[in-house]
């Protein structure tokens, strides 16, 4: 069934699949759906005692839970805009956006209350206990009203997290987000059967669209965690839920490769001459797969991949392990889902096809790579920024075509889109070539020192700064008591040695330099480039 806006998909669910759990917390409380059910009315109503209208802004600032999904239903199926926060902003950063969107009511977790002004706390018709639903505060007692939202209504105002500017607040309707679960469900089919374990973040859209909107819309069941998705916290998880659906980012897989498996055959000389080879890599890998299959929970059928590009040797474990891993692609202002491939249809370091009714081309092209930026057309493209027209303008092409700032090209043989690399990044060389660095960074965090890395033009150069695992440094210069400082030296010259003799001469970094105290990261964990720009 396609629905066109929240409310249709929160009372067919909610009818359909009474008796099912919808939402729980891993080894804690769950609720069947007609139990969300009753808890949205609920909530809907201390709203409406509190004044609240069609079109006032509710913000929700709350580490995942079950009761997150009740306050951002309770919301939107009255008519009202839901304004989901990431919880990693800081404290002035939440009053920020909080007072640019408006809103006049909170539903907040107790731990992120904390994080808040007085002064935004007072500004509230209400605020909400996201672990119980009580009320913390409430100044108005005005009588409010709901009412049921049309497809061209404002369903939520998602803030970016800012890793070149300020946030913005990106605005998306009904239809878009109901259309959205559409587009995925088309991709890949989900039912009652179905239990996801969420490990990220729901106030990023990639998770709450995939990982909320979509299983409540097919009955299926969602499990949260706790606490942050640490290995201690994964492992018992897995063995409990058994989950057949997990959406992820591409750090966590990577970690688990570099850490579990390629660590465990390349410990000895030996073992690391067999990994070697093509034929026996292969072989270990498939042994692999099926212990890690086990080892998360022995039903995963699609093992989601999004929000950045995944390292090549990562990828190329999962393909030869085979795990059934999809690749997604897409922004917040597209909500977010633009390009993809399920488990079967995946390609090395390919994202896939557009997704069902969406358009998708390149513009600006470079005729000797075939290089553009990619421009789409998309039913759940944002409305604009919120309260922002100069950026919204700047989003879309004259024609009306959406502006992902991502360069890209298309694969001749198999058609699939492949990204480059962000456009705001690309670094032109002294020749003329186009250099991408996020390609060089995938190679540089293969290392067995490296954890995260940048690489940045400096005066005609290519400059890496890395982050390094504490762990394997001191057990790398614990052999050298004094000629530490000699040793360290050599380990930075052995990084760049290896980088460069695995990209292209255009692409060689000419020094490596350690960022000691780590980088600066938006609330989606990605790093803030532009704090380390330098002199071209």
């Amino acid at each position: 069934m396609r629905f066109q806006t929240l409310k249709q998909l929160f009372d067919n669910s909610v009818k359909q699949f009474a008796k099912n759990t919808a939402l729980s917390m891993f080894e804690r409380e769950s609720m069947t759906y007609s139990e969300f059910g009753e808890r949205v009315k609920y909530v809907q109503q201390l709203l409406v005692d509190s004044g609240l209208r069609p079109g006032d802004k509710v913000a929700l600032l709350s580490g995942s839970m079950p009761n997150w999904g009740v306050c951002y239903f309770a919301a939107t199926c009255a008519g009202m805009v839901i304004v989901p926060i990431l919880p990693d902003f800081s404290g002035p950063e939440l009053d920020k956006i909080i007072a640019h969107s408006e809103a006049k009511a909170l539903c907040v977790s107790d731990k992120l209350y904390t994080k808040l002004s007085e002064a935004t706390v007072n500004s509230m018709n209400v605020v909400i206990r996201t672990k119980n639903l009580g009320v913390i505060s409430q100044t108005c007692t005005d009588k409010g009203e709901i009412k049921v939202p049309e497809p061209k209504d404002l369903a939520a105002i998602i803030y970016t997290s800012g890793t070149t500017s300020t946030p913005k607040g990106v605005m998306l309707t009904h239809y878009a987000l109901a259309t959205q679960v559409y587009l995925c469900f088309s991709m890949q089919y989900v039912d009652e059967k179905d239990v996801f374990l969420s490990i990220l973040p729901l106030a990023h859209t990639y998770e709450c669209s995939l990982g909320l909107l979509l299983p409540l819309a097919y009955g299926a069941q969602v499990v949260y965690l706790d606490r942050p998705p640490t290995a201690s916290a994964l492992m018992p998880a897995f063995r409990g839920v058994r989950p057949t659906i997990i959406l992820s980012v591409p750090l966590i897989m990577e970690k688990v490769y570099r850490s579990q498996v390629k660590a465990k055959f390349t410990k000895t000389k030996f073992m690391s001459w067999l990994y070697s080879q093509g034929l026996m890599r292969r072989l270990l890998h498939r042994i692999a797969g099926v212990a890690m299959k086990k080892l998360f929970g022995g039903r995963v059928h699609f093992f989601g991949i999004g929000g950045a590009k995944v390292d090549r040797e990562t990828e190329r474990f999962m393909r030869e392990a085979h795990f059934p891993y999809a690749i997604g692609y897409g922004l917040t202002e597209t909500a977010p889902l633009i390009y993809g491939s399920a488990p079967r249809d995946t390609k090395l370091q390919m994202v896939g096809k557009p997704a069902v009714e969406v358009e998708g081309k390149l513009i600006d092209v470079n005729l000797e790579t075939g290089e553009g930026e990619l421009v789409v057309k998309t039913p759940c493209v944002m409305e604009g920024y919120f309260k922002n027209p100069e950026a919204t303008a700047e989003a879309f092409t004259e024609d009306g075509w959406f502006r992902t700032k991502d360069l890209c090209v298309f694969d001749k043989k198999s058609g699939y889109l492949v990204i480059k690399g962000r456009a705001n990044n690309m670094i032109v060389g002294a020749t003329g070539e186009n250099i991408y660095p996020e390609e060089i960074e995938s190679v540089i965090n293969t290392h067995r020192l490296v954890t995260e890395s940048i690489v940045v033009a400096d005066k005609g150069t290519l400059v890496a700064l890395v982050t390094l695992d504490k762990e394997k440094l001191e057990e790398a210069l614990s052999e050298f008591k004094d000629n530490v400082s000699n040793k360290y030296d050599e380990l930075m010259k052995e990084i760049r040695e290896y980088v460069n003799s695995r990209v292209g001469k255009f692409a060689r970094v000419s020094q490596v330099e350690e960022q000691k105290d780590g980088f600066e990261k938006t609330p989606t964990q990605k790093i803030k480039r532009f704090l380390y720009k330098r002199d071209k």
